[in-house]
């Protein structure tokens, strides 16, 4: 569908919102105001321009990075969405923000940013460690759905600079990434305040509060005499515009999220300061990799300013490197789409090797800390984590991997746990991740029979047959094929069957790599059989077998 009819189409869709302004006019004209540099190159901001993209080789070749999905949502320590979900009457986040804060139409979102200090954050400890689990980048949360910016933002006086910690959380963590030799990125997840905040426009439907709105209408008038005296709420809620459609539906929110059936269009000032915000980002910290919480790219189809941030990285890269070394994730990407940026699935895993470069991204835990997680031990372990990273990259993916920060800016002991686990197991068996490719196959075994379709933009992970011992997964480095049993057999003999003489080549030798062992082996017409230690090595919950 052509951009123009799509708009002609919303316009119709959502009668007098600011979307009917944009029919027939300027917006996809590339005639957004900035204020930031923006950088000139061979890339534009349109779809086809950016199809001349390729993923570099850095990113092909690290397949591992960690992210600290960390922010004032954390400070509560009740889990993800905390800013938008406190304004629904009956849930959970707002039955714990009624305990511990008192009523959201008199201690609102803006106030539980005022009360995060990250006191105990000590980004070089937790990149350190994080090196040692085997990550060859690390994102850091620039801005969440929350709309609050965790650097020193010249267009969002709501910063980590000014309020809350006053400290540029996005300088520190790249710096410490950098002094750990590790590419640095960011997520940026801020285009959907204008929508996702609509639940702070509400109010109490019984009890004593009842009819008296939440703070989310709040103006700059109202904060004379308090802490925030002098600053606008509606720089941060951004919810001086009516509701969208079915805004009182909870879940609809979800289906608005491409910015259609509905949804109250932002306005042009809004896609604006986003692009700029953004953009500042860019020119001030030099990111490697921006990760959108987005199908596709920000404020599409309304807008081109994720186009044209995109383009500006690009060239931006270019520029300061030679080449272009950067990536951009997005979501729900189609097959033209995934040549312009690295498709994100979340939560989840693709079916096949995909011909281009891919990322999962996952938590081990909630994505913003849930203190009743770690109360319960309910932390994805180093087994699953591993299984994880072994599967996507047999199919020519990444694995990022949250690991959730407290309000504090710590991680707990149990997430210490899990990390070091991965890092032990990374450092006997690392060498069959960095710098492989696929295979002419991903895997064999059970767990093929039964696999979980992607949902939206994921969410298909855990939902598939359990790994066992048979279940293999296949990558290559040059001459050496590397195939990894998950799991270690009640025998021990292992067979793995693509392996057979009609279908490999003639196999001259077997390691373990964990223990640098060579295996007794024969090539038969069943398959590789081999005959496996008596004692399992350690983390033999994913064996790599070296094929030469």
């Amino acid at each position: 569908m052509k951009r123009r009819t799509l708009i002609k189409q919303l316009a119709t869709i959502v009668p007098g919102t600011i979307l009917s302004k944009y029919v027939g006019a300027s917006i996809f004209d590339n005639n957004f105001p900035s204020n930031e540099p923006i950088a000139k190159g061979p890339f534009q901001p349109t779809w086809d321009s950016l199809m001349q993209y390729k993923t570099p080789d850095w990113f092909r070749n690290a397949k591992f990075g960690i992210w600290a999905h960390w922010g004032p949502q954390c400070q509560p320590e009740v889990g993800d969405w905390y800013a938008r979900q406190m304004y629904i009457e009956g849930n959970n986040k707002y039955k714990a923000h009624l305990e511990k804060y008192g009523h959201p139409s008199q201690f609102g979102f803006k106030d539980v940013i005022n009360e995060w200090k990250a006191d105990q954050w000590n980004p070089d400890e937790l990149l350190g460690l994080y090196k040692k689990a085997g990550a060859k980048y690390f994102m850091a949360l620039a801005n969440h759905h929350d709309n609050f910016d965790l650097y020193k933002s010249k267009y969002q006086t709501w910063n980590s600079t000014k309020i809350g910690p006053q400290k540029d959380i996005i300088g520190g963590w790249k710096k410490a990434a950098k002094a750990q030799g590790l590419h640095f990125a960011v997520s940026v997840h801020a285009a959907h305040a204008w929508s996702w905040y609509e639940t702070a426009q509400r109010a109490d439907r019984t009890g004593n509060f009842a009819g008296i709105p939440y703070d989310g209408k709040l103006t700059k008038a109202d904060g004379k005499g308090k802490w925030w005296d002098g600053l606008d709420p509606q720089e941060l809620y951004a919810q001086n515009h009516p509701l969208s459609a079915g805004s009182d539906d909870d879940k609809m929110i979800h289906k608005q999220w491409d910015w259609g059936n509905g949804v109250n269009v932002p306005s042009k000032a809004y896609c604006d300061k986003f692009l700029n915000r953004t953009i500042d980002l860019i020119n001030q910290y030099s990111p490697d990799m921006i990760y959108f919480d987005d199908s596709q790219l920000p404020l599409w189809p309304i807008s081109d300013a994720g186009l044209k941030i995109a383009a500006h990285l690009y060239n931006r890269s270019i520029k300061e490197h030679g080449s272009l070394q950067a990536v951009v994730n997005g979501k729900i990407l189609d097959e033209k789409q995934r040549q312009c940026m690295v498709w994100d699935i979340e939560r989840g895993q693709s079916n096949n090797i995909e011909p281009l470069p891919w990322q999962t991204d996952t938590c081990i835990g909630d994505w913003h800390y849930n203190r009743s997680v770690y109360d319960k031990h309910k932390y994805k372990s180093a087994k699953t984590v591993i299984h994880t990273l072994i599967d996507v990259v047999s199919k020519n993916g990444n694995l990022m991997l949250s690991v959730p920060v407290r309000g504090n800016g710590s991680i707990d002991e149990d997430e210490r746990k899990i990390v070091a686990e991965i890092g032990q197991w990374m450092g006997m068996n690392s060498e069959s991740i960095y710098g492989t490719r696929p295979w002419k196959i991903f895997g064999e075994g059970p767990a093929l029979e039964k696999v979980a379709a992607l949902n939206a933009q994921g969410f298909n992970e855990g939902k598939g047959k359990p790994f066992v011992a048979e279940d293999i997964r296949f990558v290559t480095k040059g001459d050496v094929l590397y195939a990894t049993s998950l799991g270690w057999p009640e025998t021990n003999q292992l067979t793995i069957k693509n392996l057979s003489i009609d279908k490999y080549k003639a196999i001259q030798k077997v390691q373990l790599l964990a223990t640098n062992q060579s295996l007794v082996f024969k090539q038969t017409n069943e398959g590789l059989v081999m005959e496996l230690p008596s004692t399992k090595p350690e983390m033999s919950f994913a064996n790599v077998f070296k094929v030469i």
